[in-house]
Order: structure tokens, then sequence, then C-alpha cells
């Protein structure tokens, strides 16, 4: 699994699927359609700013709402490379791992994360550093397999893998 590079974007507490992609737009199957209006009742620059590799740092209870993938689908396909909030509501959390989207939760550094701060995360070892601010903070990571199921792309294409093996 590669490590995650970018800048952040700063979101709250409570920040549901439906501000993630409002339920108006998902009549489509289509990831990159999704994408396009990702964040945008929340943040109506999101997808003009987002550039591959930057990442999310929000509050409490992230993701909250419907069951839908489609959030972590958006987020993902928008270019983000990690999610890093004090909590995430659980669907959301299992739904991020299932079509393998980083997160991790580390309070102390959404704490201090501010907008536009250049972080990188090391997803092997759960260490956050905000190059901006030169800090650094340590999140639980994942164990392995949960890592091999995010680097292969979420679980179907990990047992599509598991096939090949």
């Amino acid at each position: 699994m590669n490590n995650a590079c970018g800048k952040t974007f700063v979101y709250p507490d409570n920040v549901d699927t439906d501000v993630i992609i409002p339920a108006r737009y998902l009549n489509t199957p289509d990831a990159k359609a999704l994408a396009a209006h990702c964040m945008e009742d929340i943040d109506a620059t999101f997808t003009a700013r987002v550039q591959e590799g930057d990442l999310i740092t929000a509050g409490w209870n992230f993701g909250c709402g419907s069951s839908r993938e489609h959030a972590p689908l958006a987020i993902k396909t928008a270019g983000i490379s990690c999610v890093i909030a004090k909590s995430f509501a659980r669907i959301f959390y299992r739904n991020a791992i299932n079509i393998g989207l980083p997160i991790l939760e580390c309070e102390e550094a959404v704490d201090e994360i501010k907008e536009g701060d250049e972080i990188e995360v090391d997803f092997a070892t759960g260490t956050i550093t905000d190059k901006t601010q030169n800090k650094s903070w340590t999140a639980q990571p994942f164990p392995e397999f949960i890592q091999n199921i995010i680097a292969k792309g979420g679980w179907m294409n990990y047992l599509r893998s598991m096939d090949n093996e």
C-alpha cells in the first residue's frame, strides 16, 4: 500500500453521505460522474480545487447517514488518497475498505491540521505528518490483511486477485 501525500481539505463533524454525494446524483453508476459532484453541498469549489493525492480531514462521525457505497467511491474517484477523521460512521468505515479508500482515525491530527496543509501518511505505521507545520501524529494502522484489501482497490479486487494466485 502506497503512502498518501497532498494538501488537505478540512470539514466539520457529522458530514453525512448526502453531503458527500447528494442523493439527486445517485441515478448513475458512473464513478466519475459521482466524483464531479462530490462535496458540492458543503464545498462548492471542492471538485475544482482537488488534486490527485489530496486528503480530507474531518471531525466526528464522518460519513453518517445512509449506507450507500457511493459516498466513499465519489471521494476516492475525485482523487482523495486518504480521509483522516476523529471517527467514522461504521457503515462508511466498512464501505471505504470495501472500495479501497484509505481512512484513519486520529483526533489529535484533525484538531491541528489546517486547510491546505501538506500532509503525508505512512499507512504501514499510521504516521501522519503535517509538512506545513512540521508536526506528526500516530494513528492506529490497519492490520496487514486490511491494508492488502485497500491496496488491491477494495474487497472485490482483492478476491479476484486471490483467484489468480
